[in-house]
């Protein structure tokens, strides 16, 4: 499975010719727009190839994405680490080092253990192993001053649905885009009040570099499972399927927790 920038394919097309026959290309700008959404997918293809040996090649890394967005692919090329960890399937995270920032680069040598370039194929020098899947939720900047926040219990989620709705209208959504958001918000509410006995706290802005509108939830709860919502929900599954659901539904979100707290933040541009 070859998952790269959709003007990329056709030029590994013609460069595999008819060695591309058994390669399923899929456009990452698609299916990378939510990095989120990557995981699943590859796990997916693995489960279809069950009992072969699977090659990913995924380059989810492109220039111009937002800074929300490469926080949020730096988690990715962490996590994938761990979700594939004893498993047949060889991953490749190509990047272009000539069209991304340094600090990107730099950033790609801890998340990933063997590094090929022109010199050959090494061990990173500054690979963090596990401590790189951790989140650092200190590197979320701060909610803008002019956020609407409300503080909500359990009783209270129609109030936290009707909040997003008219709040989210105001700022520019509808339609489709403004009840993916209504339904991602709730989702993440419920499974907050779940984990968290403390009222939960949700802020509301628009992303003055994206134009997104970007619905915050945070607790005093802790997920443990750094893979939540990264998994394929299995058809005879009843629970777990909210934050599967809201990363499908979001153009991002990030999610942060640990044992301070937890922070999710969902992201939709408006249609």
């Amino acid at each position: 499975m070859v998952a790269v920038p959709g003007w990329k394919l056709d030029m590994l097309r013609g460069a595999l010719g008819g060695h591309g026959e058994g390669v399923d290309f899929v456009d990452m700008a698609s299916l990378g727009r939510n990095p989120r959404r990557i995981i699943p997918e590859v796990l997916r293809f693995a489960e279809d190839h069950a009992g072969h040996r699977t090659r990913f090649v995924g380059e989810p890394m492109w220039p111009g994405r937002s800074a929300a967005e490469v926080r949020e692919v730096a988690r990715h090329e962490a996590l994938i680490n761990v979700a594939f960890a004893g498993t047949g399937t060889a991953v490749l995270c190509p990047y272009d080092r000539a069209g991304l920032d340094g600090a990107v680069i730099t950033g790609a040598l801890r998340t990933h253990p063997q590094v090929r370039d022109r010199a050959g194929s090494r061990a990173s020098p500054t690979y963090a192993g596990s401590a790189g899947v951790e989140a650092d939720h200190t590197l979320l900047p701060p909610p803008p001053p002019d956020a609407t926040a409300l503080a909500f219990h359990h009783r209270e989620l129609s109030g936290l649905r009707s909040f997003v709705a008219d709040r989210g209208a105001s700022l520019g959504l509808a339609g489709e885009r403004l009840e993916d958001l209504v339904l991602a918000s709730s989702e993440v509410a419920t499974n907050a009040l779940v984990h968290s006995g403390a009222p939960a706290t949700l802020r509301l802005w628009r992303a003055a570099d994206t134009g997104a509108i970007v619905c915050e939830l945070s607790h005093h709860g802790h997920i443990p499972d750094a893979l939540a919502g990264r998994r394929p929900p299995s058809p005879d599954e009843v629970g777990g399927r909210g934050l599967w659901l809201v990363n499908q539904v979001c153009d991002l979100v990030e999610l942060y927790s640990g044992h301070w707290g937890t922070i999710v933040r969902l992201h939709v541009l408006p249609a």
